[in-house]
């Protein structure tokens, strides 16, 4: 060896890995919950709600020399509103640029509509596709392996794990899979970096995701938070301020609450969670506004990261 240069079998052990998992299923099949576990801390928000995932999530994880970019997509399912359409078209727009597509499955349903739907398109995908059942500890093994079965007859999947993306079982055996799919090349983040959004953004998410787990049942899935300002104040705080947009006077009664002891609570769940993310204090104003048409504003849109749809 001259000049100094590196052995070529010292340059293949330090190669460093970096690609894109798309996490793909029906609504309320995990997702969220799995891309927590797999990056180790909270990057989407979580709710019992259908649909709250609406933009692409990215979450970015290490696992040895691989980096794995965790794209955490809405649930697919049949589009009926504007807005369904654009998270639909946006959870296939993360799968068909990813290096893997992970098929995540809630073993308790089992194969129904929505997952047939997916099935039927998922060959289209280019990457390698990873079959997931979770929430196996909700049901008994016979009929876990006929699901991993059956849905292997529909589409021959390249691995099928099993999961439960809340305890974590599992989830290890699945990362380090995923990392050795990933191709050869340099990690796009800083190995600090657990995700690409912006504290703007996970904050506004933060805020949705507290109304939905105090309002699950009562306010309509037609609501939007967004972040309005951000401002670092001479002490090292932050003071953000949001609005909540709501599409009718009486869902902002709902939100707001009898002598707006609802807000509060919403308010002070999502500070915490906000201080936490941002690392810094945080003051935060809440702010409801009524806003009939903003599913059809296509600024809102772009401020969720969706492509607004054409009629």
């Amino acid at each position: 060896m001259t000049g100094g240069e590196p052995a070529a079998d010292t340059i293949s052990e330090t190669a460093t890995r970096c690609g894109f998992v798309a996490l793909i299923g029906a609504p309320n099949a995990g997702k969220s919950t799995l891309i927590n576990q797999l990056v180790g801390t909270k990057v989407s928000i979580v709710s019992r709600k259908v649909q709250t995932t609406r933009a692409l999530v990215r979450g970015i994880a290490l696992e040895g020399e691989t980096q794995i970019i965790f794209v955490d997509t809405p649930g697919i399912f049949a589009p009926k509103r504007r807005l369904d359409r654009a998270m639909v078209t946006s959870a296939w727009g993360g799968a068909e640029d990813a290096d893997a597509a992970a098929l995540l499955v809630d073993a308790r349903k089992g194969l129904d509509a929505e997952v047939e739907a997916i099935l039927e398109r998922l060959p289209q995908i280019r990457g390698a596709k990873i079959l997931v059942l979770n929430k196996i500890d909700t049901i008994e093994p016979p009929r876990l392996l006929a699901l991993a079965d059956l849905l292997n007859k529909k589409l021959p999947f390249a691995e099928t794990f099993m999961i439960s993306a809340l305890k974590g079982h599992g989830v290890p055996l699945l990362k380090t899979h995923l990392a050795a799919r990933m191709p050869e090349g340099p990690w796009l983040y800083p190995e600090d970096q657990v995700s690409d959004a912006p504290l703007r953004a996970l904050a506004a998410e933060i805020t949705r995701e507290k109304i939905f787990e105090r309002l699950h049942d009562e306010l309509p899935y037609q609501s939007t938070v967004v972040t309005e300002q951000w401002t670092d104040q001479p002490d090292g705080s932050a003071r953000i301020e949001q609005t909540i947009y709501v599409m009718r006077e009486g869902h902002k009664k709902i939100v707001i609450g009898e002598g707006g002891r609802t807000i509060k609570a919403i308010g002070t769940a999502a500070r915490k969670e906000i201080a936490a993310a941002a690392e810094q204090k945080v003051h935060l104003f809440l702010f409801v506004k009524v806003r009939e048409n903003w599913a059809d504003d296509p600024e809102r849109y772009r401020e969720m990261g969706l492509v607004f749809p054409k009629d």
